[in-house]
């Protein structure tokens, strides 16, 4: 039997292909034409070329198959033209969930994201049930999320669509090749270009664990039910030091605060659109209004109906880090 992984060019989703294959799967998985595949460099898969947002290549990569991990996601904090992120995360999922309705798919594992959910603040940890709207939802990325899950939920109430979802939170580790906005900190803080932080608050799971949720979810989950697949709840200055304690350097010691720095981040986003190529800009307004709430979460539901067991979190920290440094990220 055939298991289709989307997003499988990118971080989670290469490391749900690649534990799908340990354990003696076959595996397709959708990759646009063009794509950057290194995550996909060593891999015995077979790749549907396609788009989220074309239904006949989704047909086509659907074609046999009887499971689905739809991981795919613009995962960008900061984007020149948010219609883009909107098309791929709600019109593209809902494209594919419709598709594999039509195909027959009999089980699907739909990773949406812990941006979805409330935040309580402080150092308390929300759950899958903290209340929460769309009003809550900080930037188009957050938005785009929300609304994608509302339409997957849609699906399972309106049209018996067997998905399950999961919402990771924030994954480190290894083959974050692009990287994501969480890899780009890191290897900033590992060359030692951070002089200084906005103090915020982040639930860091090693992403080889986060793959190992999905496969549970697809085992053990309920259908319609969504279960956070977190790991260690940390400050950022925490982040930072175990950061520089890898790499055997100081810490940062200036914690700004987000007042201050909101106006740097308005000027780094206008900087990074006068960019001839366009650029992503190290710091985004949506980063700093983010940060200025802890966001802590619970993966206690996910323990205790999956058997999620995540490991500490400075294991991931240590494996993103040593892979960066292989990978030449930490030169120059």
């Amino acid at each position: 039997m055939t298991v289709l992984v989307t997003g499988a060019t990118g971080f989670v989703g290469s490391a749900v292909a690649r534990l799908l294959k340990t354990r003696g799967e076959r595996v397709r998985v959708l990759a646009r034409p063009g794509s950057d595949r290194r995550n996909l460099n060593g891999l015995d898969l077979e790749v549907a070329e396609g788009d989220l947002l074309d239904e006949g290549s989704l047909e086509a990569a659907l074609q046999g198959v009887k499971t689905l991990f739809h991981v795919a996601a613009d995962y960008r904090l900061w984007v020149p033209q948010p219609d883009q992120i909107y098309a791929v995360n709600v019109e593209g999922s809902r494209k594919l969930m419709v598709a594999a309705l039509r195909g027959g798919v009999e089980r699907i594992v739909y990773t949406s994201s812990v941006a979805t959910l409330g935040i309580l603040g402080g150092d308390q940890s929300a759950d899958e049930a903290t209340p929460v709207a769309l009003t809550d939802m900080i930037g188009h990325y957050k938005r785009s999320k929300f609304l994608a899950e509302e339409a997957v939920r849609e699906l399972i109430a309106d049209s018996n669509l067997p998905a399950v979802i999961v919402n990771p939170s924030t994954p480190v580790g290894p083959n974050d090749v692009k990287p994501t906005p969480t890899g780009r900190m890191i290897v900033e803080a590992a060359r030692g270009r951070m002089p200084a932080f906005v103090e915020s608050g982040l639930n860091l799971v090693h992403v080889e664990d986060v793959a190992e949720g999905h496969l549970l979810a697809l085992e053990k989950g309920r259908v319609g039910e969504r279960y956070i697949l977190g790991g260690e709840n940390m400050a950022l200055s925490g982040i930072l030091a175990e950061v520089a304690r890898i790499c055997d350097r100081r810490p940062p010691k200036i914690s700004l605060p987000h007042d201050l720095i909101l106006p740097f981040a308005h000027l780094a986003e206008a900087w990074a659109r006068l960019a001839k190529p366009v650029q992503d800009p190290f710091l985004t307004v949506d980063g700093v209004k983010m940060a200025k709430k802890h966001m802590y979460f619970s993966h206690q539901k996910a323990a205790r109906e999956l058997g999620y067991q995540p490991r500490p979190a400075v294991e991931g920290l240590k494996d993103a880090v040593a892979w960066f440094r292989q990978e030449g990220y930490l030169t120059g």
